[in-house]
């Protein structure tokens, strides 16, 4: 067979049902041939190659399989970066397929070819630019194994044109390993028993919950520990949702603008448990200042994590749901009734000083964090919240509740703005049985609003729910506290998103008094298809708490 269908048969191979992509001249053989395979795989036609990636990734991330996108050489490959970026920080298996020019005008600077080999070395997990048709079966088997194994991530195959039109004796082979690659160690047992002597030993023990637990499918594990040994745990940003959110044991968010309780007590804790997390900055704020009075026990899958930011006491290299399985009969039975006290007394501080004025607000404007409530109250805490990045994500990731696992998509470390409006279709389409609300930030969504148009082709239900106030709203508060409220550069005059909604054919409102709200968001949810609701909101409010810069995480910031 030629190339092309070889590119076609692999994918069919690893059992993909759906990919992203927008065509053109170096992939044109490949998408010759799905032409052929439309009953088996259902190609979603983007209005941008970046739109492409993030549906992949929201794919993934609610699916649980590999995402999987199609690009044209040059501009469009180049265009792919990003989301590969996005992809390599957050951990989602994503196989990218970009075609080339013809292996002889390789370095010629033919139109539309560029090195993607070389752009995309440092936000890939691995790459290669296949130049013979005979090698294309053997490149996607690597590239998908090398996708979803061990720490999952970004995988590029670049394909010349004439490798497309080439012919090769297809056959396919999975592959299931590779030299030098140990994707998935196995854990030290006598690192698990140090650990679980620490855990036992300890007075104030915290867990810290990272997508890890998630990535790994040890929802059940963690649930079993913190349950038996009676820890208080918080998740990071990636890590919600990975237990119910009301689960009296869940302390809340780390991080930057994560909540009170967990911030302050991390430097106070005497073990410091943290599983499937990497110890990010906006978690860790001065690492000088970080839990230096605690023991700390790493749980990590890549290795390279372990020791990178945070020394660690215990390191327990290997994947999350194992070392959980092998940790829990060491653990005892316990409870920290007293400690628990202590957090609790510290959370109901920041619901009087914060979360009360959030949600119960007396000023007449509506406020981010009121409208995220009620959207979670509504859904009962069962939709897929896909957040883009701003004032909307953090007050999302606080005041919304989640009762299922995979629920949480958003843009953690690379905090790509105009992420979720694409993410949003790629996770409908991933769980289509579930329902997706896309909350998005007036600014990120301009970034790929086009998208709109594939959302409508593919009637996917994304119910998206604008929180305007016509301000890039996170910077403007940084400039606010920061920068003596010189707003430079960040008040925006957009274009009416109830009127953009309806060119897209997508039924669109807008509401601004609290009276209509509850009703708004109902006429929403209740839509059969896509539904686009603007919420007016505050163009002056904050999102507290927050650690600023520099800050210990216990110098977090109530106002």
């Amino acid at each position: 067979m030629k190339g092309a269908e070889a590119v076609i048969q692999s994918l069919l191979a690893e059992g993909v049902d759906t990919i992203f992509g927008y065509p053109g001249g170096a992939i044109m053989p490949v998408y010759d041939s799905l032409f052929d395979f439309t009953d088996q795989i259902h190609h979603v036609l983007v209005r941008h190659e970046q739109g492409a990636v993030h549906a992949a990734q929201g794919y993934a991330r609610t699916s649980g399989r590999v995402g999987v996108c199609l690009a044209t050489s040059g501009p469009g490959a180049t265009n792919l970066i990003t989301g590969l970026a996005d992809a390599m920080i957050d951990s989602t298996p994503v196989v990218c397929i970009t075609g080339q020019v013809a292996s002889h005008l390789l370095g010629t600077d033919a139109f539309q070819e560029t090195d993607v080999v070389g752009v995309s070395m440092p936000v890939s997990k691995w790459n290669i630019q296949v130049t013979r048709a005979k090698d294309i079966p053997a490149a996607m088997a690597k590239a998908f194994y090398i996708a979803k194994s061990g720490r999952p991530g970004p995988v590029l195959i670049d394909i010349t044109k004439d490798a497309q039109f080439g012919d090769l004796e297809y056959t396919y082979t999975h592959c299931t390993q590779l030299r030098s690659y140990n994707p998935c160690p196995a854990p030290a047992q006598h690192a698990i028993k140090k650990a679980a002597e620490l855990i036992n030993n300890a007075k104030k023990p915290f867990l810290l919950v990272g997508q890890g637990i998630i990535l790994s499918g040890a929802e059940n594990e963690l649930k079993e520990l913190v349950e038996k040994s009676g820890i208080p745990f918080a998740w990071t940003l990636m890590g919600l949702s990975a237990m119910p959110t009301d689960h009296p044991l869940n302390m809340g968010m780390l991080g930057m603008h994560g909540n009170y309780a967990p911030n302050i007590k991390t430097n106070e804790c005497d073990v410091l448990i943290a599983v499937g997390m990497r110890f990010d900055d906006r978690v860790t704020g001065d690492v000088n200042r970080y839990a230096r009075q605690a023991k700390i026990i790493h749980i990590e899958i890549d290795q390279a994590e372990v020791n990178k930011n945070i020394a660690a006491d215990v390191p327990v290299i290997g994947d999350a749901r194992e070392v959980l399985e092998d940790l829990l009969p060491l653990v005892n039975e316990n409870n920290h009734e007293e400690w628990i006290g202590e957090f609790l007394a510290l959370r109901a501080i920041e619901e009087e000083k914060v979360s009360q004025e959030e949600l119960f607000p007396e000023k007449e404007g509506l406020t981010m964090p009121e409208i995220i409530r009620r959207v979670s109250e509504k859904t009962k805490g069962e939709a897929i919240l896909v957040t883009d990045v701003g004032q909307h994500q953090m007050a999302a990731s606080r005041y919304f509740g989640f009762n299922k696992t995979r629920s949480n998509v958003t843009s953690g470390g690379l905090g790509t703005m105009g992420f979720a409006l694409p993410a949003s279709l790629g996770a409908k389409l991933g769980v289509p049985d579930r329902e997706v609300v896309a909350v998005i930030g007036d600014g990120g969504f301009q970034m790929n609003m086009q998208e709109l148009a594939t959302i409508r082709q593919t009637h996917a239900a994304v119910k998206i729910v604008i929180l305007n106030n016509n301000f890039l709203g996170m910077v403007r508060q940084w400039q606010q506290l920061f920068f003596d409220r010189r707003y430079s550069f960040t008040e925006m005059e957009n274009p009416d998103f109830v009127k953009l909604g309806e060119a897209f054919h997508i039924p669109s409102a807008r509401v601004s008094e609290r009276g209509d709200v509850d009703a708004a968001i109902s006429k929403m949810l209740e839509s059969e298809g896509p539904y686009l609701l603007e919420v007016m909101v505050e163009k002056e409010d904050n999102v507290f708490p927050m650690v600023p810069t520099g800050a210990a995480v216990s110098e977090i910031r109530l106002s």
